[in-house]
């Protein structure tokens, strides 16, 4: 209890506010901005947080995450353009309500909607993350290991791209989480005789060039694209019969998504989508959908700002990032010298509290933005792409070399911008190379602390309970397909020889 209220007591600080504040802000802002995502913003302004203490640093990049969500349904209602890829979902039906002239009430559902998807997510956050600690707690290397091993085998399912490609993404970001000095041998392992990677590549460099500059790329290739824009009227907020309407949806929704936020590596894209489907299953009003339904809108809404929450109880309470965006969070937890896992709810519990209480502002107060500011939002848009990407280009440099001053992170975060912008070009999603690399180091650093307390016998993995339960949960969630399909196939067979008697 005393934890919790040192975390809370953030809120009666001005600085703190101000941080958080400063945060939603700037996550609205770049969430209605199509191509600059949540994770993109926070990779580009990490190394900011370096300066920061780490209750701020972590409660700014956790506010920018939670008002991103929500920021790019503005875009997706008023131009069809999904600001942030978690907003897809409701350009469905919220574009054409504003071709109907009723922007004002989809921006208003939207905005009541993720709030408070966002809000049941951060209880639930703060109920079951030191509850999965705890259980956690006696974990040493060995389950460690296990749990890493669970955290890629979950790769196949993050991002957009097919299973196979994922897997090919994430095995290159677990082979490039071996480049830098073997602390076991003392050996230089890939550096090519420069220096500045024999601590390994830098998370900052990295997620900066695979995220921002790789969009800066995308977004050069569309210069001759012109959205169609729609004209701003007045805010008409949605009516108590639009609520009530929306009431079971948004319930539904903050259950659903938080729980697939949770599951590691799912993320608000697929909350939103999977929503989406379970909304229009359970309306009674299933013909308005994709014409204009503010159901539509209600559900993902609540689903993708319900994700956040939930995809921050693994990366708090176990260190394994839940999305591309908790990514970046976790390597700020890192950077800021915090260990992430369940020995951090005894370390640290008062920054843990002041991460939930951040999270709880952040969803109040762009309720606020969201309801009397949106319109203002939106004109961001209008900002030409002539002057807004050569920024984000100048703020990238800055960030990557920052750090430590090291034109080397500059070079590596151009060589990433290319590989980021030739995945995508082909179709892969560059958020299973950011888990590859974040849990490749905790695989490979944990295996050799387990065989050194085993001997070397590796036999002796299955001697703990722990390890052999998540080595099956882990054989079972890679074996899943086919066991889906198998099961399938034996129904309909089944079927089939029931029918011809």
């Amino acid at each position: 209890m005393d934890a919790f209220l040192a975390g809370m007591a953030i809120l009666a600080d001005p600085y703190m506010v101000g941080i958080i504040l400063a945060g939603t802000v700037l996550g609205v802002i770049v969430g209605a901005l199509p191509g600059l995502s949540g994770s993109t913003t926070a990779a580009l302004l990490l190394p900011i947080t370096i300066t920061m203490s780490p209750v701020a640093g972590i409660a700014f990049l956790g506010a920018i995450y939670c008002a991103a969500n929500f920021g790019g349904s503005i875009t997706a209602i008023l131009i069809n353009t999904p600001g942030d890829p978690s907003a897809s979902a409701t350009a469905y039906d919220g574009y054409p309500m504003a071709r109907r002239g009723e922007a004002g009430r989809a921006l208003g559902m939207s905005t009541i909607a993720s709030a408070i998807g966002g809000i049941f997510s951060v209880f639930v956050l703060i109920v079951a993350a030191p509850l999965l600690a705890k259980a956690a707690y006696s974990f040493g290397p060995p389950e460690y290991f296990a749990l890493a091993i669970f955290g890629l085998s979950m790769l196949a399912a993050v991002g957009s791209s097919t299973g196979i490609k994922n897997l090919m993404v994430g095995a290159f970001g677990v082979l490039l989480a071996t480049i830098g000095l073997d602390l076991m041998t003392g050996v230089d392992r890939f550096t090519f005789g420069v220096p500045e990677l024999s601590e390994g590549l830098g998370l900052v460099p990295v997620l900066t060039g695979l995220f921002a500059i790789s969009e800066l790329l995308v977004q050069a290739g569309r210069l001759q694209i012109i959205p169609e824009r729609l004209g701003l009227n007045a805010m008409k907020l949605p009516s108590m019969a639009d609520y009530r309407k929306c009431a079971k949806a948004i319930g539904l929704s903050s259950v659903l998504g938080t729980f697939i936020g949770i599951l590691p590596a799912l993320g608000a894209t697929t909350a939103a989508l999977i929503s989406y489907n379970e909304t229009r299953r359970w309306s009674k009003y299933k013909d308005e959908f994709g014409k204009g339904s503010i159901e539509g809108i209600a559900g993902p809404e609540a689903a993708n700002n319900a994700a956040v929450g939930g995809s921050m109880v693994p990366t708090l309470a176990l260190g394994i990032p839940g999305s591309a965006t908790t990514a970046i969070i976790l390597a700020g937890l890192i950077v800021q010298g915090v260990r992430p896992g369940p020995h951090l709810f005894n370390e640290q519990p008062a920054l843990l509290y002041a991460v939930f209480a951040s999270m709880l502002a952040s969803n109040l107060m762009y309720v606020v933005l969201g309801l009397f500011a949106a319109k203002l939002f939106a004109r961001i848009t209008l900002i030409p792409d002539a002057i807004l990407w050569p920024g984000v280009l100048v703020f990238a440099i800055v960030g990557a070399y920052g750090p430590n001053q090291s034109l080397v992170d500059v070079w590596v975060m151009l060589g990433f911008g290319v590989i980021g912008y030739v995945m995508r070009r082909y179709g892969f999603s560059p958020a299973p190379l950011v888990m590859g690399l974040v849990l490749g180091t905790m695989v490979e650093e944990t295996l050799k602390q387990s065989l050194l307390i085993f001997d070397h016998n590796w036999l002796l993995f299955f001697t703990r309970p722990i390890v052999v339960a998540l080595f099956v949960v882990t054989a079972l969630s890679v074996c899943a397909p086919w066991l889906a399909r198998a099961i399938r196939g034996a129904t309909k067979s089944a079927r089939l020889r029931a029918a011809e008697k």
